[in-house]
């Protein structure tokens, strides 16, 4: 994740030279214009050093202290651009995940090309509804958003339809971990497994599978997403990387050529898929005895 956090680290830093360079303008210390603004004495230094982002509000203030509030328009659009780079979930859900699954529809409209690369989990856009009503519950125990499960999953839902548009293409690649995690039940990890089968006979997807005993070339930190050649998107625990740099989308292309050159796929893959769903059938009967 080095090259995504990099450059969203490069832009809190600009924008944090940028406030520091106002305050130095107006002659006040960092301690100044904290207590002019009744903030904690570290709020600036964090700010300046981009290791805090700032709000509307803490922009707005900062300009009034400085006698800059010429320059806030220019501040808050560097500062929104920062935001939706490094999308933080809690920003994001705020309004609720139904409304977060509707934006990530306006991006499908203008998507044919989706290559996503996944180690851990099974990709939204290929989930059963009991798979995405776990990872949505997971999501609102982890930060405490609105519930709004059910119509998250129906949203969810609704974006797989274009899986079955013949104007857009899917390469899925996921490692055999991501079968076997147990995030789910037996039986909705079985019901999932089968979604898959399903998927991989599809004309316009292609789904490529990592198998435990297969060699890497890169090693496989995290999962992301390259829709066309204009945008990577990477899920951490705390935010959502929308990363648009040429050098981050060619360097992440190419980490998903090197994972597609490993993979399995066809018949292979699906010979994969279901020795798992085999063992975790044998699992689900044994238990059930």
């Amino acid at each position: 994740m080095s090259s995504g956090t990099s450059s969203v680290d490069e832009a809190r830093k600009a924008l944090g030279k940028r406030l520091r360079e106002l305050r130095t303008g107006a002659k006040l210390s960092g301690k100044q214009l904290a207590e002019s603004l009744s903030w904690v004495g570290s709020k600036v230094s964090k700010i300046e050093n981009g290791h805090q982002t700032p709000t509307d509000d803490d922009i707005r203030a900062w300009a009034r202290a400085t006698n800059s509030e010429d320059q806030t328009a220019n501040l808050l659009a560097a500062l929104h651009t920062l935001e939706l780079q490094h999308a933080e979930w809690q920003r994001l859900l705020k309004a609720g995940m139904k409304s977060h699954q509707g934006s990530l529809a306006q991006q499908d409209e203008k998507t044919k090309l989706y290559r996503g690369f996944d180690n851990t989990l099974i990709p939204g856009l290929i989930q059963t509804p009991e798979y995405a009503r776990a990872r949505f519950a997971q999501v609102v125990m982890v930060h405490k958003v609105p519930n709004d499960i059910n119509e998250a999953v129906k949203a969810r839902m609704q974006r797989q339809e274009m899986l079955y548009r013949p104007d857009k293409r899917f390469h899925f690649i996921l490692t055999e971990a991501a079968l076997r995690y147990r995030l789910v039940s037996v039986d909705i990890m079985i019901g999932q497994l089968d979604r898959i089968m399903t998927i991989s006979s599809m004309r316009n997807v292609k789904l490529g599978i990592i198998d435990f005993k297969t060699k890497y070339v890169v090693d496989p930190r995290h999962n992301f997403w390259v829709l066309d050649n204009d945008l990577v998107r990477v899920e951490t625990y705390s935010a959502e990387l929308n990363l648009r740099q040429p050098q981050e989308i060619e360097l992440y292309s190419g980490i998903f050529e090197r994972h597609a050159a490993v993979a399995s796929y066809g018949s292979a893959a699906r010979a994969i898929i279901a020795r798992v769903m085999e063992e975790l059938a044998a699992e689900a009967e044994e238990s059930g005895a």
